[in-house]
Parts: C-alpha cells; sequence; structure tokens
C-alpha cells in the first residue's frame, strides 16, 4: 500500500486505510526488528492461506499471526500505554518465540 493512501489519527495511535482504523504498528520498534516482526506476520499469513482445510496447520499460521502483530504493537495492551522498557520486552518475546518457532 502507498504511504499516502494511508492516514494517521492526531495522535498517532491509529492508521486509517480505506475509511478503516487500525492500530498503528509502535513507533519506537528498531528497524531491524520491524523488519523482522513483519517478515514473520507475511509468512504467518501465506500459511494461513496455504492451510486449506487442515485445521490444526490453520491454527497454528494464526497464532504466528497473533503473535507477529503483538510483538509490533498493533495487538494486546496498546503500546501507548506501556513504558519503553514494556515494549521492548513485548518485542523481543515475540520475536524470540516467532524465531523458535
Amino acid at each position: 500500500m502507498a504511504a499516502e493512501d494511508m492516514q494517521y489519527t492526531d495522535d498517532g495511535h491509529f492508521v486509517v486505510i480505506k475509511g478503516r482504523r487500525w492500530r498503528a504498528t509502535d513507533p519506537r520498534l528498531p528497524a531491524g526488528v520491524e523488519e523482522r516482526l513483519t517478515r514473520h506476520l507475511m509468512s504467518a499469513r501465506r500459511a494461513v492461506a496455504a492451510a486449506g482445510d487442515d485445521e490444526a496447520a490453520r491454527k497454528a499460521a494464526r497464532a504466528r499471526v497473533q503473535l507477529a502483530k503483538t510483538g509490533l504493537g498493533e495487538r494486546g495492551t496498546p503500546w501507548w500505554e506501556q513504558t519503553l522498557a514494556e515494549r521492548r520486552r513485548r518485542w523481543n518475546d515475540c520475536l524470540r518465540q516467532l524465531e523458535e518457532r
């Protein structure tokens, strides 16, 4: 999606895409961490699509999507309600769990 298609709310907490509001990625994520979490997210989304009728595979892939989005700050406790230390712990824990799978 082109950057000009996205608009952020005034507080920066949400991005609005095609009129729908989504939680924004944590802006304090280091670039390398964000890139790795995004790669995990895209891989997990492909795995959801590839799972077809395999319920166990689909469930596992969706759990990976959830974990990647939590690491990015898009799910779970809102990043703006966490201290920087809590945010670091969140993204590092999620990344570690994803890379162990």
